[in-house]
C-alpha cells in the first residue's frame, strides 16, 4: 500500500481530534465565563468584604495548584474547573463593586469587558486562520508570569506596610495584560498543533488569560480615568 494512503486516515483522524478539543474548550470556557460572572454578581449583591473576596481568590489559587492537576484528566475535572471559577468570580466582587462605585467605573467596566473580548476573538482567530506555531513564547510566557506574579505579590506586601507604588502596579497589570494576550496565543496555537489534547487544562489555561487580562485593562483603564488611588 502507498504510505501517503495510509497517513491519510492518520491526518484526518488527528484534524477531528483537534476540532474536538477546540470545540469542547470554548463550550466549557463559556460557560465558566458566564459562571463567573454569576458567583461575581452574587459577591456583590450580597456586599461581600474585600476580606471575603481576597479569601476566595487564595482558596481558587489553592484549587488551581493542588486540587487541578489530579482531576484534569477525570471527569471530575469540570466541576473542579467550576469549583475554581465560581472562587475566582467570588472573589473579583468587591472590586467590581468599589469600581462600580466609582463616577464612570460601570463604563470602564463594561469597556474592559468589551476590549478583553476583542483581543480574545481577534487573538483566538489569528491563530486559526493562519496555524502559526507560537511554541517558541513558552519559555519567554513562563519566566514572565513568575516575574509579574511574584512582582504584585511584592507590591501588596508593601501596600500592607503603609507603602504604596501606583506606578508600580500600573507597570505590573500592563506586563499582565501582555502576558495574557501572548498565553492566549500560545495556548490555542497549541490545540490546534497537537501539544494540548486535554480541554480541562486547555480552559482552565484560557480562562486565567482572559481574567488576568480583565483585571488588568480594568485597572489600567480606572488608573487613566483618575479613580484608582
Amino acid at each position: 500500500m502507498n504510505p501517503m494512503e495510509q497517513s491519510l486516515p492518520r491526518s484526518q483522524e488527528s484534524i477531528l481530534a483537534t476540532n474536538k478539543v477546540l470545540k469542547n474548550t470554548y463550550m466549557l470556557l463559556s460557560v465558566s465565563l458566564i459562571w463567573t460572572a454569576l458567583a461575581a454578581g452574587f459577591a456583590m449583591v450580597t456586599n461581600a468584604s474585600p476580606g471575603a473576596g481576597m479569601i476566595s481568590s487564595f482558596a481558587a489559587l489553592a484549587v488551581l495548584w493542588f486540587v487541578m492537576p489530579r482531576h484534569e484528566n477525570k471527569a471530575s475535572g469540570i466541576g473542579i474547573v467550576f469549583l475554581f471559577t465560581a472562587l475566582l468570580g467570588y472573589g473579583l466582587g468587591p472590586t467590581l463593586g468599589y469600581y462600580a462605585s466609582v463616577q464612570g467605573g460601570e463604563q470602564i467596566i463594561t469597556t474592559a469587558f468589551g476590549l478583553t473580548g476583542l483581543i480574545f476573538l481577534s487573538l483566538s482567530g489569528f491563530v486559526l486562520t493562519t496555524k502559526k506555531d507560537f511554541s517558541f513564547m513558552t519559555g519567554f510566557l513562563m519566566s514572565g508570569i513568575m516575574i509579574a506574579f511574584f512582582g504584585s505579590l511584592a507590591l501588596v506586601a508593601a501596600s500592607l506596610f503603609g507603602f504604596h507604588f501606583p506606578m508600580g502596579m500600573l507597570v505590573i497589570s500592563g506586563m499582565f495584560a501582555l502576558l495574557s494576550s501572548g498565553l492566549i496565543l500560545w495556548e490555542t496555537s497549541n490545540i490546534i498543533h497537537g501539544g494540548q489534547t486535554n480541554y480541562i487544562a486547555a480552559t482552565v489555561t484560557l480562562y486565567v488569560a482572559l481574567y488576568n487580562l480583565f483585571t488588568s485593562l480594568l485597572h489600567i483603564l480606572m488608573a487613566f480615568a483618575g479613580g484608582d488611588d
